[in-house]
């Protein structure tokens, strides 16, 4: 029996050995895959959020979904302007008084016109593709959200794109994704999900910490 209980022994050993491997190697390699794919996917995210700002700077709202969003990137133009100070004489005071009176007043000089596109995404059209998220599950698209909340009786527009962790590292780990979506942590993306912006708070920023990259 002593040489099938050696062989018995070593195989145990070998197979412990191996879970003990795994279980080293595995997440390692796991955080590997979801780092690579989150910077990919937040440079994604900034390139929506920043279109979305544009927006709201042109139009004062967010767009509440991606092919109006992209037409306006393709159409719209930003207005150059340039503000200056100068006086005039105020007529209601010099008819009241009877003497030259003067007010200070702000003028706004038009300069110009610049495209959106081409100040946020030069010579690129890689926007006309922004809804699909460019890794992971294929086909994926992100979640776009947009309206107002009211603070203080003023109707604030509010926006959000979003994608879920599961669409991201879907061929991962299943017991590893699970554990990432319960994240709570400062050197971690908290959630379930990569976003920026927010339905229910005034912000355009992003969900992710400083070691991928600014937020703001």
């Amino acid at each position: 029996m002593k040489p099938v209980l050696t062989i018995v022994l070593w195989v145990l050993i070998g197979y412990l050995g191996y879970q003990t491997y795994l279980s080293i190697y595995e997440p390692i390699q796991f955080n590997k895959v979801k780092n690579k794919r989150y910077k990919t996917i937040i440079t994604s995210l900034i390139d929506i959020r920043d279109a979305q700002l544009a927006h709201k700077q042109v139009t004062g709202r967010f767009s509440n979904n991606f092919e109006g969003l992209i037409k306006f990137v393709d159409t719209a133009e930003y207005t150059i302007t340039q503000r200056r100070d100068s006086t005039v004489i105020d007529e209601a005071l010099t008819k009241l008084y009877g003497v030259d009176t003067t007010k200070e007043i702000v003028i706004i000089d038009t300069l110009g016109f610049v495209p959106v596109k081409d100040s946020l995404f030069k010579n690129s059209n890689h926007y006309k593709s922004m809804m699909f998220v460019p890794i992971g599950k294929e086909g994926a698209r992100f979640v776009l959200q947009a309206g107002f909340i009211e603070q203080n009786d003023i109707q604030i527009p509010v926006f959000e794109a979003s994608v879920k962790k599961d669409v991201i590292l879907y061929d991962q780990n299943p017991d590893l994704l699970v554990q990432e979506n319960q994240v709570v942590s400062v050197d971690g993306v908290n959630g379930d999900a990569l976003r920026v912006g927010s339905m229910d708070e005034v912000k355009t920023i992003g969900n992710w910490p400083k070691n991928y990259g600014s937020a703001e």
